[in-house]
């Protein structure tokens, strides 16, 4: 088989562009999508630091409000919030420290914060519930309370979880611009492959009509010209794939064709003229023939009367 770059060959090679076209621009949308999965992940780790920061407060102020009322009424059951509030605390620290995990910056804030209100705890809290619970020592149990000291510890912390709250803000917000590049990158990647894969479509359509459609309809054309007995014209033969070898095979074939056509309208003028001679030798021969018979009938005649003559003479 000779060596020519053949239909099959192009058509599996378009059809091999278009696949390369669809797993490029699917690798992009899965890229991409994995980055806003990503993104989408750490959006929510931040979402979620800014309710157990939430919790770390509301669990410092449950505290404070059991203490205060246990305080004011004097009873166990105002201190409720109090005991409800140190788990949570609890929890909600372990909470933050896994959702900050290696951040430098929001560790220490943290680290000063639980420090504030652990001393809060045992500086403020539990010596005021040890005073309160003895008359002699409830009023310097209200004076600790009242102090001061109580609420620099609780400003401290406030500004230190504020200053969290402040950098997952900040992270939130560049998380927000990712998560919105990352959709455009996603959309682009999307749009992007199948606009590339329609115009490598088109393309491969318009090649096909060119090389496949319009010379297959030239050699259907000729086909039926050639069956009708013109043997006159040629296909453009160009190129080497298939079509262009079914041409010069064609072209061949007429060629063939036109010159068996001429050698037997040689032949048939060969034998026309041999025709042409045999019927003049024929109607000379007649010519003669009948001249030979006048002759004969002429000297028939010429007997006739000489017997008849010497009939009379005798």
């Amino acid at each position: 088989m000779p060596n020519t770059l053949g239909l099959n060959r192009t058509v599996g090679s378009a059809i091999g562009v278009i696949a390369l076209v669809s797993v490029l621009s699917s690798g992009a949308v899965l890229l991409t999508r994995g980055q806003l999965q990503d993104a989408n992940e750490t959006l929510n780790r931040s979402n979620q630091t800014i309710r157990g920061l939430d919790a770390f407060r509301n669990a410092m102020l449950n505290q404070e409000t059991g203490l205060r009322g246990y305080l004011i009424t004097g009873r166990e059951g105002s201190l409720e919030p109090y005991r409800q509030g140190q788990p949570a605390l609890d929890a909600a620290i372990d909470r933050l420290k896994g959702l900050i995990g290696t951040d430098a910056a929001a560790s220490r804030l943290l680290a000063d914060a639980v420090t504030a209100a652990r001393t809060w705890q045992t500086d403020i809290g539990q010596a005021v519930i040890r005073g309160a619970a003895d008359p002699a020592t409830r009023a310097e149990a209200v004076r600790i309370e009242s102090a001061g000291t109580g609420k620099q510890l609780f400003d401290t912390l406030r500004d230190k979880l504020a200053a969290i709250e402040s950098l997952e803000e900040a992270h939130r917000a560049a998380l927000n611009q990712r998560v919105a590049q990352a959709e455009r990158n996603e959309s682009l990647a999307l749009w992007g492959g199948t606009l590339l894969t329609l115009l490598i479509c088109a393309g491969i359509g318009i090649a096909i009509n060119r090389l496949i459609v319009r010379p297959l309809g030239d050699v259907m054309g000729f086909v039926e010209r050639v069956g009708a007995g013109d043997l006159s014209g040629r296909l453009h033969s160009g190129g080497r794939h298939e079509i262009a070898r079914l041409g010069r095979t064609l072209n061949a074939m007429v060629d063939g064709l036109s010159d068996l056509a001429r050698t037997n309208r040689a032949a048939t003028a060969d034998l026309n003229a041999a025709a042409a001679e045999i019927r003049a030798s024929a109607q000379q021969q007649a010519a003669s023939v009948e001249e030979q018979f006048a002759a004969v009938q002429e000297t028939a005649a010429t007997v006739d009367e000489i017997t008849h003559s010497g009939a009379q003479i005798g």
